[in-house]
Parts: C-alpha cells; structure tokens; sequence
C-alpha cells in the first residue's frame, strides 16, 4: 500500500514500478496479526535484486510463518533518494510501504564489497543509527549475510548480528529467539548474549580486535562467553530444505527475468581463486526428482518461460544426463527455454550436446580463466586448451556460432606471455570456427574475451597473496588489446579502481570501518557502478583516517600472520589452504574431489558428510 507522501514523488523519478509493490505473489500481511516484522535489504536497485536467489528463497521462508513478515527493501536510485530526503520520506518497504525504522530486524544481504556505502546510505534514509553502539532500543536489529560475510570486520561497526553461511535455519532461530526478547521486554545486549550461541550467528561486538606496531592484527578476543571459532551455519539436506514454489514476478524487466532452481550447493573443483568453490563446501546435491518437481511449481506459480539451473557448475551435478533428460521432456513440450549456465569444457559430453540441441540456443560461455596452461596449473583450474578447442569445436559442429571466454588478469606469478596466451587461445577457437566443415554457410563466428581482475578473497589459497596494482593491470589490458589481430574477438575487462577497492574491503580488519562512514558521508554510494563511483572521494576518505589501502592489497601476508578473518570457521582448515598455496608456487595441481578427496575439512560441519563422491 503506497502512502500519500510516497505516490506524490512518483511523478519526477524514471522508473516508478521500482517502488510500488503488488507484484504477482508479493506477500501482503495484516501488521497487527504478526509478531516479528523483517525488512530484507537488497543494497542495491530492483532490477538486480529481484534477481538474487537468496532474497527469494528468505522471502518466501520468513512468510510461511505466521507470526512473521517478511517485506523488499531496494537502494532507491539517485532520483527517488534525492525526493526521499527533500519530502523527508524515510526509507519503506514494498509490501506494506511502512517504514522500516519502525520494524523489529533490518537484514542486508551482501553480494559485493563494493556495496558497503549502500548499506550506511540506506540506514541513514531509513532514519536509523547507522553504527550499531548507537542503537538503544531492542528493535530494530540490524543483520547481515550473504558471501561477503566470510570476513565482515570491515562493516562490524554497523551490525548488530552476522549471518555465517546459509540461513534457512538459522533466520528462523533468531526470529524465535527476537520473538521470545520482545515478549520479555529484553534488552538489546540480552538478545545479543543469547543470540551469539546459535551456531551460525556472529556478533562484533563481543570481540576486542588489537593490533601490532607494523599495522597487522594482534589479536580478535571474545568477550562474556563468546564462541570462538565462530562456525558458519550449513543445511544438510537439500531435498528437505525450504525452496520456494513461487517468486515474486516484477512489473518491470529484471536482470535475470526468469525462473530459477537450485540444483547443488558447493563446488567439486578446488580452484584456487574462487572464492565461492570454498566457502560453499561440503557438496550438496539435490535429487532429480526434487529438481524436477520444484521447478515446475515454479514455472505454473509464475507464468515464466524460461528456467535456468543455478550452482557453481551445472555439469558436475552427478545425475546431469538423467536430470536434463527429465526436464527436456516437459520444458520442450510446453515451450520453455532451459538455460545451463555454469558448463564445464572438460564435462562437455555428446550427451549433454544432444540434450541442449533440444532447447533454445544461445551463446555458450565457459570459462578457461588462464591463457597458458602454466598458469591454468597454478589456479587449479585442471582444464586444457586441447579441451576448450575440443568443446568449441563440438558446439560449431551443432549449430554454435558465439563462444564467451571468461579469464583473469593479475593472477598470481602472472606474466606477459600468459596475457598473450588469452589472445592465442581467443584466435585458436576462431581458426576452429573456419576450419569446420559443418558450420552453417554465411555465418560468422564471435568470440567474446571476459577479462575480470583477480582480487585475493579470504578463504581461499590466495588469502595470503598481494594483489596486482593499477598500473599494472592496465598494462596487461593494453598488451591483450594489442595482441588482438582480428574483429571477430570482442575484448571486455573490469575497471580498475574498483578492483583497489574491493581488494581493501575483502580482507581488511575494523579499522576500515570508520573510512567507510567517512566516504559515506562524502556521497558515496553505488560503488560498483562505474558513472557513481568516486574514487578520489574514497582516497579521501583513507586520507583522513591515515589508513594505506595499499597496506591490504599489495603486500604478501606470510602464513604465521593473524587474519582478520581466522575466528570464523567456513569448513575448509587453514592447513589445507597453506598446502595449496605451495602447491600453487609449485605449479602443482590437486585432482578434484571425485578423483580423490583432499581433505580439505569441510564435511566435519555436515557431521562428516560430503556429496561429492556419492
């Protein structure tokens, strides 16, 4: 229900269907009737989180309750915010248009560092103290989650409670135990006392963080009983787990407009990189059938046309050829387009060629991340050029006329001659194009290039690696574009400054918090959009605090440092990610988890269970 003062301002911003509600299976609830109130934050506009899975699937937990609401809050854009404040409206939520100051939980999900400033501008248009010490009262309490959480010491300042891993429990734990605060008149400090021992709930500020003369972190104390480590939260089976038969279906196009069905959690990998492939672990797998049955409540309770499998690697799913052959089957015949992002090149079977023949084609993107296989080698990548000339070659020869490659720039012991190695192998695939004989007369081939810069991410065997400077990394984009002999390779690569930016905020500790605000204060907001993004404001904002952000990026940690982020317990044991940062310098790759398992640890969280080789 829009207010008056809102639907006057409607009128002067470009996109207003981003803050009315009463979309197709919104939720809208009597006020009076629940007894928890929850804004879940998405910091950033509609379009990109009504695509996010994981607000959907909390979205539609929360709201199987009856004693709790859960409503959408999105970052206004720089229009609506700017009307926001000049008619002071506070920040409201979709469903109801209430205010969310006025709630009993705040929750933020963080996809990106880069979001960060996001987040405090929200918290000060909502009208709400944006460092956690100021607020007095029990409600609201202020969450976050998401993969950013793995090391959330530079937003500590501002959270009342961190979400550790996944939260289909874990929400419902903290909404009971809020519920049981509230009917007692609890203080705030109680809730969190109580809160702390819920396996899979952070809270800052029962730890005292100090530091060394050189900068480094000395030590990160718990304080009145704290855990220590903190274990992130896991779901053990995910037939059995909450996944929504509906989404919310927006009035206006979405970034990924379309259905959308989990089908595994984790990654059977290991490279070296990624960050996701680590902290997502043990594998979980969900069954054919539970696959099959929730997608196709999701296409008849939405109307959609399109559904796409979401994991970190859809090909590895260890039933894939029984599983696409039993949603072909029903997906064809009512004309809905299946999308399988996330291929692997080395898994690109006939049988997964026959399969996609039968759905709707687009391009087909996979994702060799290295131009030499020295280097491949040293991120684990485990894929060989002969397999990526073999896949593409195979896509051509069934129709496949556009191929997108995704590598990184600034891996570590990268040099020039692994630059020109993304162009060789760019080339490679355009010759295999011209020497198909299958290939459809007339047609041309497309490759697109994908360079993103590496950022070392906690959690990973790269924690400990400086990360490639500005100059540099510029350096190699201009080499690649001037290796680049032809037009029909398109070349693409992430801004810079950015890169600097979300390196800080990746493993920075909570000294960073305070030039967070200060940047906030100075108009920062939308980071991660390159015409908002000011980062002679950010500099600034370090400047003033005397903080080197190049302290967190460029310089080598060695493996006795103490880490901002070592309280916190993702599964994977420090040991094992030393051992593969040697392995790394070794040009030494490790087989991947159904060739042989690692023991990397982290089925100890899923009491010693891990689907990987089942």
């Amino acid at each position: 229900m829009i207010k008056k003062e809102v639907e006057k301002i409607l009128q002067y911003v470009q996109k207003p269907a981003r803050y009315v509600g009463g979309e197709l299976n919104s939720v809208v609830k009597d006020a009076a009737k629940v007894d928890i109130r929850y804004a879940f934050c998405f910091p950033d506009t509609y379009e990109i989180g009504m695509s996010h899975l994981g607000m959907k699937i909390l979205y539609g937990l929360v709201n199987q309750r009856d004693d709790a609401w859960c409503e959408r809050v999105f970052a206004p854009d720089t229009d609506m915010e700017e009307q926001m404040r000049a008619n002071n409206v506070p920040l409201f939520a979709l469903e109801s248009g209430d205010y969310i100051k006025d709630f009993d939980m705040i929750g933020f999900t963080l996809q990106y560092e880069l979001c960060y400033s996001n987040v405090l501008n929200m918290l000060d248009l909502a009208k709400v103290p944006v460092f956690s010490k100021d607020r007095m009262e029990l409600t609201p309490i202020v969450c976050v989650g998401g993969p950013c959480t793995c090391n959330p010491e530079p937003i500590a300042d501002f959270c009342d409670i961190v979400f550790l891993g996944e939260g289909e429990e874990t929400t419902n734990q903290v909404i009971d135990l809020l519920k049981e605060c509230k009917a007692n008149n609890c203080t705030r400090q109680e809730f969190l006392h109580r809160a702390k021992d819920i396996v899979g709930v952070y809270v800052p500020s029962l730890y005292v963080d100090r530091y060394n003369d050189d900068g480094t972190l000395k030590s990160l104390t718990p304080i009145d009983g704290a855990p220590m480590p903190v274990k992130k939260a896991i779901i053990s089976d995910l037939d059995k787990v909450y996944y929504p038969d509906k989404f919310v279906v927006p009035f206006i196009n979405i970034v990924h407009d379309r259905a959308v069905e989990e089908i595994f959690r984790g990654c059977i990998r290991g490279c070296r990189f990624c960050q996701a492939g680590f902290i997502y672990r043990p594998i979980r797998e969900k069954s054919v059938e539970t696959i099959n049955k929730q997608a196709k409540a999701l296409i008849d309770n939405t109307g959609y046309d399109e559904i796409s499998l979401c994991s970190l690697s859809t090909s590895d799913h260890s039933c894939v050829d029984e599983m696409l052959t039993t949603l072909i089957d029903w997906t064809e015949k009512e004309k809905i387009n299946l999308s399988l992002p996330s291929l692997r090149v080395d898994n690109f079977s006939d049988e997964l060629v026959d399969k996609l023949n039968r759905v709707r084609k687009s391009g087909l993107t996979f994702a060799p991340e290295a131009g030499t296989q020295r280097l491949r080698d040293v991120i684990n990548k485990n894929v060989t050029e002969e397999e990526v000339l073999r896949t593409c070659t195979k896509a051509f020869d069934n129709g496949w006329c556009s191929v997108k490659l995704y590598f990184m720039m600034g891996l570590p012991t990268e040099t020039m001659e692994d630059i020109e190695g993304i162009a060789d192998l760019g080339m490679k695939v355009v010759h295999a194009f011209g020497k198909n004989p299958n290939r459809q007369a007339g047609t041309g081939v497309q490759v697109s290039i994908s360079c993103a810069s590496f950022i070392p991410k906690p959690f990973t065997p790269f924690q400990w690696e400086p990360e490639d400077n500005m100059e540099s990394l510029q350096q190699k984009q201009k080499h690649l574009l001037e290796s680049i002999p032809t037009k029909k390779i398109k070349v693409s690569y992430h801004q810079t400054p950015t890169s600097l930016l979300e390196g800080v905020f990746a493993r920075g500790d909570r000294r960073l918090s305070k030039v967070i605000y200060t940047a906030f204060r100075n108009g920062c907001k939308f980071d991660s959009w390159d015409d908002k993004f000011n980062f002679d404001a950010w500099m600034d904002a370090f400047n003033q605090h005397n903080i080197d952000p190049y302290f967190y990026t460029q310089r080598k940690r060695e493996f006795s440092e103490l880490l901002p982020w070592d309280h916190l317990d993702y599964g994977v044991s420090r040991k094992f990610l030393e051992n593969e940062n040697k392995k790394a310098h070794q040009n030494t790759v490790t087989p991947h988890c159904r060739i042989k398992c690692s023991g990397c640890g982290a089925n100890k969280l899923n009491g010693g269970h891990c689907d990987a080789r089942n």
